[in-house]
């Protein structure tokens, strides 16, 4: 049996002689149908008798898990060489089995664990194997001293210094946090990339558009409804934070929030590899949506939640709570920032602080903006809060 899965899964012919592979497969059948028969079968009695259903789960997963990280590894080596690999979606019984993960549990049970204030001579220890697992900066730290951090949550949600990141002021769209640009560009069609080739609806992920009024509702397709200008276009930027990255974020331009929008959902992991993997994932996973409008028109920026990131905090809004033990699935909650007396909801400034993650999560960019805005970015690239993002 180990020789046959050593030919199908492990050998690809490229790598494996046709003859010794031959010499296994003539090797296998002798023993099967010969005196090997009988023990074989005497063997598998044996074994059916010593089941036991955890390791069966056991050994189906990491073989599992295994294959997957083989196919993994082969789409890297086509990469090196130049060759443009097509991603593989999850299908839908994957995404099942990952959903009935308890995501949602764990990350509250993480967020418990965080706030257990730890032991002094402890804190150095645990916070410097963070630092060198995730290549933590410290140095751009307010606080650079570890002991200074009661618990993980303290460390993880620390404070910059003030010149560690420069705003920049020439134009009109900085990067709200830390991270690593997975896609941008234009939204086409309805659909939005959250990394190439794998896409995702515009209405699934911002849901129904009822945030305000001012906005048409004539218009045929949800893309054209946001497009509130003539001769604008839609845009949007996926930003990845990373665990060891900065986790507060701010506001990405001068603009005016109006709406809140609250889908409770699932918390699986949104690193690059799994969003290349599943198909919708942000519509899946928990996430806060703030609606707007800037100088051009519609604005939104997103937080979306993620496996121990079950905890979303927006300053300006106290009232919002995320990662729910309850809630009603496909349901979202709405919050209206304007009144009759505050025309004008939430104003937001550049560079302003806007909201944190507890660990590495991901924030969704949907904007509208005249045809001549370009990007001055690139997929894959590091970026830090303040630095450019496009001009017109």
């Amino acid at each position: 049996v180990y020789r046959c899965m050593k030919i199908c899964f492990f050998f690809p012919p490229n790598n494996y002689s046709w003859l010794n592979a031959t010499i296994d497969i003539v090797f296998f059948f002798f023993f099967l149908f010969s005196d090997g028969r009988r023990r074989l079968h005497a063997a598998s009695v044996n074994l059916v008798t010593r089941v036991r259903p955890l390791y069966v789960l056991l050994g189906t997963g990491g073989g599992y898990a295994a294959f997957k990280q083989y196919e993994t590894y082969k789409d890297h080596r086509l990469e090196k060489l130049g060759l443009e690999v097509q991603p593989k979606v999850a299908y839908y019984w994957e995404v099942a089995i990952y959903k009935s993960v308890p995501t949602r549990l764990l990350s509250r049970a993480w967020g418990r664990l965080n706030q257990v204030e730890l032991p002094t001579w402890l804190r150095k220890p645990v916070y410097s194997l963070y630092i060198w697992t995730f290549g933590v900066n410290m140095k751009e730290a307010a606080v650079e001293d570890l002991h200074q951090y009661r618990n993980l949550s303290e460390f993880f949600r620390r404070k910059l210094k003030p010149q560690a990141r420069p705003v920049c002021d020439s134009h009109s769209m900085i990067s709200p946090a830390d991270g690593k640009i997975l896609h941008f560009g234009r939204v086409k069609n309805c659909e939005v990339e959250q990394v190439k080739g794998v896409t995702y609806s515009l209405e699934s992920f911002l849901g129904p558009q009822t945030w305000t009024e001012s906005l048409p509702v004539s218009k045929s397709s949800f893309q054209d409804q946001l497009v509130t200008k003539e001769g604008n276009e839609l845009y949007h930027c996926v930003i990845y934070l990373a665990p060891g990255d900065y986790h507060c974020f701010h506001s990405p331009t001068d603009w005016n929030v109006y709406h809140r929008r609250h889908f409770p959902g699932s918390l699986m992991s949104v690193n690059p590899g799994v969003a290349r993997w599943i198909k919708e994932l942000f519509c899946y996973n928990e996430r806060v949506v703030l609606t707007g409008g800037w100088k051009h028109g519609f604005f939104s920026l997103t937080a979306v939640g993620a496996t121990n990131v079950g905890s979303i905090r927006i300053y300006f809004d106290r009232d919002l709570q995320t990662n729910c033990p309850r809630y009603s699935k496909g349901s979202h909650n709405d919050v209206s920032y304007v009144t009759n007396n505050n025309q004008d909801g939430i104003v937001m400034r550049k560079g302003e602080q806007l909201g944190e993650f507890n660990l590495g999560s991901t924030i969704v960019l949907i904007f509208e903006a005249p045809k001549d805005f370009s990007f001055g970015l690139k997929p894959g690239q590091k970026i830090h809060f303040g630095e450019a993002m496009g001009s017109l």
